[in-house]
């Protein structure tokens, strides 16, 4: 694939402090098949730096707007909660589709996320094999284009 068409393809934004769990998540996204861009935040105050495009986010052109927001719920400094609050007070990011990729099934923090506008929960799975359906599912539902309307005969 050219770096051209790779450039053209929607971020994924991955918030994520644990340094296996990043491993995990670009390799079941190599395998199936995803070539996104990722970039990864590893707090939730990074996430926000990033989408603010402060800091070190403040070129666009390096540090595009994500198509996809992947997020860990427990994550130092800011935690995935005081994301989602913040991006519920951001009107700009009302159509960001937000995904919650948690070690956490509790339902108390998988309604608390959606009450906080995530468009998904996931438990991150043990099986690596598991990831990469969940993947291939995120992809199809969030990122892949739309199919073209069929031509009338």
């Amino acid at each position: 694939m050219q770096l051209a068409e790779t450039t053209m393809l929607p971020p994924i934004l991955l918030a994520e402090d644990d340094v296996d769990d990043i491993f995990l998540m670009r390799r079941a996204l190599k395998k199936a098949a995803v070539t996104n861009p990722v970039f990864v935040a590893r707090d939730g105050q990074e996430a926000i730096d990033y989408l603010e495009g402060e800091g070190p986010y403040a070129d666009r052109k390096t540090y595009p707007l994500p198509g996809l927001l992947l997020m860990d719920l427990k994550m130092p400094r800011v935690d995935g909660f005081h994301v989602l609050a913040w991006l519920q007070s951001h009107a700009a990011f009302d159509t960001l589709p937000t995904v919650v990729l948690s070690g956490s099934g509790l339902e108390e923090d998988v309604l608390k996320a959606k009450e906080l506008g995530a468009d998904d929960y996931q438990v991150k799975p043990a099986a690596p094999d598991e990831l990469i359906s969940i993947v291939h599912e995120l992809h199809s539902r969030w990122l892949a284009p739309a199919p073209a309307p069929a031509l009338a005969a």
